[in-house]
């Protein structure tokens, strides 16, 4: 029997992928993360907002033992406050807008648990996600692909997977609509079936993102002066943190015209705003790239790709440009192309590849 560590976050989803092994044959164990120090959970708990608070741990206790699997909480708050929180409020500070999910992908559920269930000999890891894990026997790859439910596509956010992680994981809720996954939990007497999805980054549930930032680094993030596109000077600013690409309201500036933040300097400690039709951009470069569908990129290849999560894929074509660095160039200009998010290219279905833009 093929032995799987689903890694339970409390939400229905996670439940649901758990109890699909289990009916599968599967010998489960459920895990819940532990991320946080208990005071950064006790003020996760208290806004009621995210993944990680001490009632999910118990909802997924509960799951489990109503599913008749053992239930484990790992704690990984070392390796999560390194790679998630430091790296988000690290990339913040340099005028980037960084995507805590995909790191927490990156470093600690596709990583950290998936090497922690190799030691305890299990065969797989799985997640509740919305994807599809495939292999493809003409190409020797292991492919991931959009799931079933497009509204609650999640292959954004795993874009960092490799080979080697992709043969340990499985995602049974790929083939399942949201609707589904509910009623399959309903009919169980789960007791998070009409529990609502969490929305907000799972450190910051107040949504303040710049008094976290604050907080966690102790750093002192000056004022500076807002300039338009040709460098004027049109106001003071209250620190580049407080501010992302595309933003429009809470400038704290009137220029008697609507007005976006179109770049972010912090060697000059300043923040250029200019009209909607700054926002656009027909060309990226990003690195850290990782590929999955394809073993490398030796020639230009026409795909679809998005550069937020909410957004549909858009047609473009990439490039190798060597050191590390890809060229993503867009058919149609596309708006508020942010650095230090992500872009994912796809061939149809199937994700070929992302990487961080610069």
């Amino acid at each position: 029997m093929k032995k799987v560590m689903v890694g339970m976050s409390g939400g229905v989803d996670s439940s649901v992928a758990a109890m699909l092994l289990r009916e599968q044959g599967y010998d489960v164990m459920g895990v819940t993360l532990k991320l946080f120090s208990d005071e950064d959970i006790s003020e996760a708990q208290k806004e009621g907002k995210t993944c990680c608070a001490l009632s999910d741990v118990e909802d997924a206790r509960s799951v489990a033992y109503r599913l008749g699997f053992e239930h484990l909480v790992f704690n990984f708050k070392d390796n999560f406050r390194e790679h998630v929180m430091k790296q988000f409020a690290d990339s913040y500070l340099c005028g980037r807008t960084p995507n805590p999910c995909i790191e927490c992908n990156r470093h600690v559920k596709f990583d950290k648990m998936l090497r922690r269930a190799m030691e305890l000999d299990y065969d797989y890891i799985a997640t509740g996600h919305y994807a599809v894990n495939e292999y493809d026997e003409k190409s020797g790859r292991y492919l991931l692909k959009r799931p079933k439910d497009r509204s609650k596509d999640q292959t954004y956010v795993l874009y960092s997977l490799t080979q080697e992680q992709l043969s340990h994981t499985l995602f049974p809720l790929g083939t399942l609509e949201k609707t589904q996954v509910r009623e399959l939990a309903e009919k169980a007497g789960l007791v998070n079936s009409n529990k609502p999805d969490s929305q907000d980054i799972c450190f910051v549930p107040d949504g303040d993102y710049a008094g976290f930032i604050k907080r966690f680094t102790g750093a002192d993030v000056p004022h500076g002066n807002f300039v338009d596109t040709e460098g004027n000077v049109l106001g003071e600013h209250k620190g580049i943190i407080n501010y992302t690409i595309g933003q429009r309201k809470h400038l704290g500036i009137s220029l008697g015209r609507p007005a976006y933040v179109v770049k972010k300097d912090v060697a000059s400690n300043t923040v250029t705003v200019g009209d909607e039709a700054d926002l656009y951009t027909k060309s990226l470069v990003a690195d850290d790239f990782n590929l999955i569908s394809v073993p490398e990129l030796t020639a230009p290849m026409r795909v679809t790709a998005k550069t937020r999560y909410s957004q549909t894929e858009q047609p473009a074509v990439v490039s190798y440009l060597g050191d590390g660095k890809y060229l993503v160039e867009f058919d149609e200009p596309q708006r508020a192309v942010t650095s230090g998010q992500a872009v994912v290219i796809y061939d149809g279905d199937v994700v070929v590849g992302g990487g961080t833009i610069i």
